[in-house]
């Protein structure tokens, strides 16, 4: 329980100083939006940095030289917990928005947050929505901007990988960008799987080999969640050992 209430008593300390933050935010876009957006990058970073010490979160990381440095990309990860976020945004090497589903857009002050790195709320219940925000993320991903995405849909409470969602992969296919599978082990057994709970706990996140989708043909492409989604199964398998 004191790993929980001292990650309360840290957001609350980061809620306060973000009301200062964002106006300083603000003028630094105006002179140079890149700074403004690295500086955001940088201080998120740092805080999921933090909760993830407060929580004694420990994780292997396996093929981080896999993503590539000079071009944006996009991460398809599995989704087994709410600390996936944590621990694979703490590594992004550059500037990465999210998806997430459209309810986080209604929380105070993360959604300022979100929005500033360039995160996409996803609302999977209507799809003409859904198809806009794919888009966008396109667009994104076109401008530099990497992207990741959890095509499963939601937190797999069971054991291995869930079906993809095709629609995810019209990102890749419509920019041209390299796929980099994004798999993580454990990281259910930090919170949710002893709610309200924290504990210390060892995860495991790998970056696969780049899948170059300008490189596949029409059916390769069409074939694509499919084989990313066996990629990500047998590196999940895989881990298990490690964890």
């Amino acid at each position: 329980m004191i790993r929980l209430i001292l990650i309360c008593i840290f957001l609350l300390i980061i809620f306060i100083l973000s009301i200062i933050l964002f106006p300083v935010e603000w003028l630094i876009g105006k002179f140079s939006p890149h700074a403004r957006d690295i500086s955001s990058l940088r201080f998120v970073q740092f805080v999921f940095k933090i909760i993830l010490f407060i929580s004694g979160v420990k994780t292997t990381v396996i093929g981080f030289e896999n993503i590539p440095k000079d071009e944006p990309v996009v991460f398809v990860g599995n989704h087994r917990g709410f600390f996936d976020v944590i621990v694979s945004y703490s590594r992004m090497p550059g500037l990465t928005g999210f998806f997430a589903k459209k309810e986080m857009n209604k929380v105070p002050f993360i959604r300022v947050w979100m929005r500033l790195l360039y995160c996409l709320f996803l609302d999977r219940s209507n799809p003409k929505e859904g198809l806009k925000t794919i888009l966008k993320g396109v667009e994104q991903l076109k401008s530099g901007i990497s992207v990741v995405i959890f095509p499963e849909g939601t937190r797999n409470k069971g054991d291995g990988v869930q079906p993809f969602h095709g629609g995810s992969f019209k990102l890749a296919e419509k920019s041209n960008c390299k796929i980099i599978p994004m798999v993580q082990n454990n990281t259910e057994n930090v919170f949710e799987a002893h709610f309200p709970l924290i504990k210390r706990t060892h995860t495991i996140l790998e970056f696969g080999k780049p899948v170059d989708v300008a490189a596949l043909d029409r059916d390769a492409k069409k074939a694509l969640p499919d084989t990313i989604h066996g990629i990500i199964s047998e590196i999940y398998e895989k881990n298990k050992s490690l964890v």
